[in-house]
């Protein structure tokens, strides 16, 4: 199994001591690798300390230097409108722990994910969110794929980089034994390698904004806090509608689109274009790679692992199938 990294009450007094003097921390849960504290200050302010040790040995190619990309994004996005917290702190010397550290100002408002809302309500939260996605990719970013250079998934064009991590997800499944249809794979990016070079500026991409990791005002549903952005990569604004969908299969909800559009963001205007739905395709292609070899990788255990397991490699089969269709009829 994956596990976290554990602190003493000392060791995480030192780690926030250049933000302040530590009154109390309590543990936050959710998140698969990292430890995540809500800690307060004696001054009274509060921060959220996140903390992932130096053992990658279950983690991706990709997800390598992932806090350090947590915390670039923070700060490319300070003024874009995209409510992400302030950093406070970062510690990747690993002196006084095994581990890397950001502490982070913490955010208003409940987690999507935790209220209970109804269709109507929810529906505006999803075309708040299609305008959080057209702030966030106004964003100009340097170069194609993950910032990180210990994952070294990066190039100059997005079909270079998207053909790098696809092709690291893969080596991360041979590693552990998964069985993915590889040849197919491979096959299906270079027939559609076009559209991939149509991608031609490179944005910024956070990949997960599932409801864990938007943060809502509960009386006006306005989105507050948008956080976890360890994954983020520079590339493709289609990515985003796969990654913050990555178990879907069917149409970008009409909601999110619209608020996109009403916001003056793009994704409707990439999905009709020549290239957009290959694109859609290839990117949910790349999430259902990741989801199937996840549980092996991850080591997770539990009723719940066989049906998410075989609802990425439906997936998979889903996404070949209609670009190996489209590739036949180029």
């Amino acid at each position: 199994m994956l596990t976290k990294f554990v602190l003493e009450d000392e060791q995480l007094t030192r780690l926030v001591a250049p933000v302040g003097r530590l009154a109390s921390a309590e543990p936050l849960s959710g998140g698969m690798f990292a430890t995540a504290y809500r800690v307060h200050f004696e001054d009274g302010r509060r921060a959220v300390a996140k903390i992932v040790g130096a053992d990658t040995s279950r983690l991706y190619r990709y997800e390598l230097g992932l806090l350090g990309t947590e915390a670039l994004t923070y700060e490319m996005l300070g003024g874009s409108g995209v409510p992400v917290p302030r950093v406070l702190h970062t510690d990747f010397s690993r002196s006084a722990v095994d581990a890397d550290v950001v502490v982070a100002e913490h955010l208003p408002g409940v987690p999507w994910l935790n209220l209970q809302l109804d269709d109507a309500q929810n529906a505006v939260v999803r075309r708040g969110l299609g305008a959080v996605m057209a702030d966030l990719h106004r964003v100009p970013a340097p170069t194609f794929g993950y910032p990180a250079a210990d994952a070294a998934l990066s190039g100059p064009t997005w079909r270079e980089a998207f053909g790098a991590m696809m092709d690291a997800v893969l080596a991360d499944a041979e590693r552990w034994h998964v069985h993915l249809p590889a040849e197919r794979v491979r096959a299906a990016v270079g027939a559609h390698a076009a559209a991939l070079s149509a991608v031609t500026h490179p944005v910024v991409v956070h990949t997960d904004l599932w409801a864990g990791n938007v943060f809502l005002d509960p009386e006006t549903l306005d989105i507050v806090g948008i956080i976890d952005t360890e994954r983020t990569l520079w590339g493709d604004p289609l990515h985003e509608l796969a990654g913050a969908d990555q178990q879907g299969h069917g149409d970008p909800d009409a909601d999110l689109l619209a608020g996109n559009t009403a916001a003056g963001g793009i994704l409707a205007d990439e999905l009709a274009s020549p290239t957009g739905p290959a694109r859609l395709q290839l990117s949910r292609l790349y999430f259902a790679l990741i989801l199937s070899s996840e549980p092996v990788v991850r080591g997770y255990e539990g009723d719940w692992v066989a049906g998410y397991e075989q609802t990425a490699r439906d997936n998979i089969g889903r996404a070949l199938a209609w670009l190996e269709g489209a590739a036949a009829h180029q």
